[in-house]
């Protein structure tokens, strides 16, 4: 495994060229109307009858937008501050990334609630699939030449559209469930797997072909995730991944929490990640607001955002090898876990979701033997890592089972949105934290793991090696944690000092408000992206200067990493796709949210 060092510039400019004279140039300066927003990203709406050229050339430009990032829609219909924006119903946005500027860019379309089409993305970027489903899923917009726009995260019998503004927000607005023996047969039958519809062969040349139901409960499958496959013999001809059963409407709930309030739920995303996942939500709200945090909240955010992913890794690592055959690692990685558990409870008071930071800060300061707790376990873990590198990454049997397994070069791994570990993997260094640092992280001296093969065994490699660069930038923060308050003094962040409000009348007024409405935050759009423990995960807010979000995009890595699958596995034989879904790392509430 080879290494980046955190003493040299990763290989991005950090001037990328001016997208928006290119497409100008290209287009016109009147084709396109320039939001300003505080993304930090030219947001451009096109017309839609420009908008696959438009794409087409991000794409293909000398520098080109080799990713589609993520793509998704908004019922612009109750927004009130549209700033200059055109007349929309609805809207669609791509969000673009290029790897060679360092830079993103976002592509938006205004709809017209009558006529709610598009033409499809997909043969531009082979991930757009997916999204366009999910677009269609929940808002009802159409993508013209897309294969099989069918429901992707609500049951095929579902009726409406959930992220529609009209569509009711919570269970108690609904009528009463009930379920007939009908009702019960008719859903049965709408999960049947058709083959035809998904333009497979039931019988071959010489052979016919069996389909072979995995999940959505086995354990192999991690979580509540159904794969069907099309064998000849043990063969993987084809297969077609199902998601869906663990969507709970996230980016709903988002639009009927306070911008507090909603930072417990952004705990069960991932929900190996705990805080991890708070920091991109909280990041971003802090844009909107205008909120810098002091040093010391930077620092601790770090250590525990790290904390989460060496355990993250930890369970990674003990499944995985028991997927391919192993028991015994297990028990010793949930060990290792239970001892930074213990560090998480005493610092934050929770162990799997603590929901601990907050806008502008941290639920609260670091408590007395935080530091003794830290460094035992730093004492503990760099020597058991070494014995999994012996024991585990040294047995014949996980190097049979994945070495050359499931393997896909650098350009595959971008055109279908993959980041994290799996990029890393094919040997490109890309890692959040260096290229476009957050929350402090230039501040730390660390090295990002690489591999070559872009296989099943070199995911593993590189994850381990994630965990011994963890643990270095955690005793960076042991030893270097400045001074200093644990949260912002400013008007939009937690509740003001307490001696502070009994002093003066402004100061309890405000805390009245944030207590019982929460903050009202500017009308804005903000993101933030972060290296989370699977991958690049990021949150995209649009506030309508109200006390929720208008509009809360939750991007997940895992989600693109699953479209993926049929891709790689075609081929290849039913015990390499078990070991290739240990190697992703996944999460189902991750995927569905």
């Amino acid at each position: 495994m080879t290494s980046s060092s955190a003493l040299h510039t990763p290989p991005y400019p950090a001037s990328p060229p001016d997208v928006v004279a290119e497409l100008s140039a290209r287009f016109g300066a009147e084709t396109f109307i320039v939001q300003a927003t505080r993304t930090g990203m030219p947001v451009l709406w096109v017309p839609r009858e420009q908008l696959i050229e438009v794409l087409r050339f991000l794409r293909q430009l000398p520098q080109p937008y080799v990713m589609l990032y993520d793509l998704h829609g908004v019922d612009e219909r109750l927004r009130t501050q549209r700033r200059g924006l055109p007349e929309a119903d609805f809207s669609v946005f791509y969000h673009l990334l290029s790897v060679e500027r360092n830079s993103d860019v976002m592509i938006k379309v205004a709809l017209a609630e009558n006529d709610l089409s598009l033409p499809s993305a997909m043969a531009i970027w082979p991930n757009a699939n997916w999204y366009e489903r999910e677009v269609w899923d929940m808002y009802g917009i159409r993508f013209d030449g897309h294969p099989h726009l069918v429901r992707m995260l609500m049951p095929p019998t579902w009726e409406g559209h959930p992220l529609r503004k009209d569509y009711p927000a919570r269970a108690t607005e609904f009528d009463p469930y009930s379920l007939s023996a009908a009702k019960q047969d008719l859903e049965q039958e709408a999960l049947r797997f058709k083959p035809e519809d998904w333009g497979m062969q039931r019988h071959g040349e010489h052979e016919d072909f069996m389909f072979l139901n995995l999940g959505p409960n086995h354990p192999s499958a991690h979580g509540a995730f159904r794969i069907i496959l099309q064998l000849d013999g043990e063969e993987i001809v084809d297969c077609v991944p199902e998601i869906g059963y663990h969507h709970r409407g996230a980016e709903k709930m988002a639009e009927r929490q306070s911008w507090h309030s909603f930072i417990p739920y952004t705990d069960r995303i991932d929900y190996l990640g705990g805080v991890m996942n708070n920091l991109p939500y909280v990041l971003a709200v802090e844009k909107l607001a205008g909120i810098k945090v002091p040093s010391r909240v930077d620092f601790v955010r770090v250590m525990m955002a790290e904390f989460f992913r060496i355990l993250n890794h930890l369970l990674y690592l003990g499944t995985y090898i028991q997927d391919v055959g192993a028991m015994t690692p297990v028990f010793f990685t949930f060990t290792d876990r239970q001892r930074a558990y213990q560090v998480v409870e005493a610092i934050t008071g929770f162990r799997m979701h603590p929901a601990w930071f907050r806008i502008g800060g941290v639920a609260h300061d670091l408590p007395r033997g935080w530091d003794r707790l830290v460094r035992e376990f730093l004492d503990w873990m760099p020597k058991r890592l070494a014995e999994y590198e012996k024991a585990a990454l040294k047995n014949s049997i996980l190097r049979g089972r994945t070495i050359g397994v499931a393997r896909y070069n650098t350009q595959q791994a971008l055109e279908w949105g993959v980041t994290g570990a799996g990029l890393r993997a094919t040997g490109f260094d890309y890692d959040i934290r260096k290229v476009r640092p957050y929350s402090g992280y230039e501040h730390f001296e660390f090295e990002v793991p690489l591999a070559a093969n872009g296989d099943a065994y070199d995911r593993c490699l590189v994850k381990v090696g994630e965990m011994r660069e963890s643990l270095r930038i955690i005793e960076q923060c042991l030893n270097n944690m400045p001074e200093g308050p644990f949260k912002a003094d400013h008007p939009l962040t937690t509740p003001p000092p307490r001696e502070r409000m009994l002093e003066h009348i402004e100061t309890l007024i405000t805390h009245f408000l944030q207590v019982s409405w929460g903050p009202v935050m500017p009308a804005n759009e903000a993101f933030q992206m972060i290296e989370a423990t699977k991958g690049i995960n990021s949150y995209y807010l649009i506030s309508d200067g109200s006390t929720m979000s208008y509009r809360t995009r939750i991007r997940t890595p895992s989600f693109p990493h699953l479209q993926q699958i049929p891709a790689v596995i075609r081929g290849s034989m039913v015990s390499d796709l078990i070991a290739y879904l240990g190697s992703i790392d996944f999460v189902m509430a991750d995927v569905d949210r």
